[in-house]
């Protein structure tokens, strides 16, 4: 039981903390649309911006791992996906994201009085198109392994299922989003898009809370 317990609050607290480091990283690194005239006063905002991607995708990437032997007991195959997306795959997008960051700071800061602006606009343009498709991977792989995280907490209850199934719904509106900027139907920061965003924060926050009050409950998966 005391193992369980301090599972439970190593999970919460790395949830909450993934969740605080992408919203700071996402308010930080935010391009403008005078990027280049901006981010040479902007440069420590966006090196923290870059820092926090790194802090979100390394504290996300633990829980599947910590959280592989409990849900294996459950069922191995999507225990392993679990971990494969939202452990490895999800991983890597958000290196690649905070390369994305670092490589148009750098060529913000050679933009000013550069004689080859033309270049670096070039540069910038391929950068935030790389950057912004790295962001709808992060979204699918991000929603393909949670639909495999919750529905092994609703088969398992090794929460209420009330939460589980709030966060199905809540991850299939999250994976909307996705489809929706990728067909340019909505953009990242729109009010739509925030709205639809809105109900998996709340439900990782209030999962967060719960597993550091009450824990796992284990009972039915040691039976």
């Amino acid at each position: 039981m005391e193992t369980n317990r301090k599972t439970g609050i190593i999970i919460g607290i790395l949830y909450i903390i993934g969740t605080v480091s992408g919203i700071l990283s996402g308010l930080l690194t935010r391009f403008p649309s005078d990027y280049f005239s901006r981010i040479a006063a902007a440069h420590y905002q966006f090196t923290l911006g870059a820092l926090f991607i790194l802090i979100m995708g390394f504290s996300l990437a633990l829980i599947p791992i910590i959280l592989y032997p409990i849900l294996k007991k459950q069922n191995k195959i999507l225990a392993l996906g679990y971990v494969v997306f939202r452990g490895a795959l999800e991983t890597f997008t958000y290196i690649t994201l905070f390369i994305s960051v670092m490589l148009l700071l750098k060529l913000g800061q050679h933009y000013a009085g550069n004689d080859n602006a033309q270049s670096l606009d070039n540069a910038s343009f391929l950068v935030t198109k790389f950057h912004d498709l790295n962001m709808l991977i992060v979204c699918f792989v991000f929603s393909i392994g949670a639909l495999l995280f919750y529905t092994l907490l609703y088969q398992s209850k090794l929460i209420p299922r009330w939460l589980s199934v709030w966060g199905i719904i809540a991850i299939v509106l999250h994976l909307t989003t996705g489809f929706l900027i990728l067909f340019e139907l909505q953009t990242e920061f729109s009010v739509p898009n925030m709205l639809m965003n809105f109900p998996i924060f709340l439900q990782e926050m209030v999962m967060a809370v719960w597993l550091i009050i009450k824990g796992f409950n284990l009972e039915f998966i040691n039976n």
